[in-house]
């Protein structure tokens, strides 16, 4: 039962999760341009040493729509049919988001059509979710842009606490393998 659970709750996240990352590349036109030359094309992440704490997530294989967007190929056996796969460290996923709001890439591993990788690896570094836009559009303008500011500012500030504790932190792991 615990386990059902588990994996549904998982794949709820995957399916939020892919909402939010269609809603960001409908929002530049470069970015389904570049993926509607892959359209068709079959694409796979996998996150290697994924917690047991941690929901188990499905199984993360994509397709690529006509529009320029990702569709979820579900737990089916075409699965395994891959034009690319991307491979992720996902042993500390707390660890990899506080990099990346620190604007630190992840370590990934790319793998298949040459192209395609290139493409996938140019929406990695370069696609970012304008929030104040889509904010404005619920709230106005001028509160979107001041909600915009202070999260600026409440993020460069976790950033910087982030920074110092990662810091803290590698410094704690070398001076106890240096100890042993």
């Amino acid at each position: 039962m615990f386990h059902a659970l588990r994996v549904f709750a998982g794949t709820a996240v995957l399916q939020r999760a892919l909402l939010l990352a269609n809603h960001v590349l409908a929002s530049e036109p470069s970015a389904t341009e570049r993926l509607r030359r892959h359209t068709g094309r079959h694409l796979r992440i996998d996150l290697m040493n994924w917690p047991s704490l941690l929901p188990a997530l499905p199984v993360l294989a994509f397709d690529i729509t006509p529009a320029g967007l990702i569709e979820w190929r579900g737990d089916t056996e075409d699965a395994a049919i891959v034009d690319l796969r991307v491979t992720v460290d996902a042993s500390n996923p707390a660890l990899a988001i506080v990099r990346g709001l620190g604007g630190t890439r992840p370590a990934i591993d790319i793998t298949g059509d040459a192209q395609f990788a290139a493409d996938v690896s140019w929406l990695i570094d370069n696609l970012k979710w304008d929030l104040e836009d889509d904010l404005a559009r619920l709230v106005g303008q001028g509160p979107a842009h001041q909600a915009s500011r202070a999260g600026r500012f409440a993020a460069s500030a976790f950033r910087a606490a982030a920074a110092r504790m990662t810091a803290l932190a590698e410094r704690a792991g070398g001076s106890a393998s240096g100890t042993a």
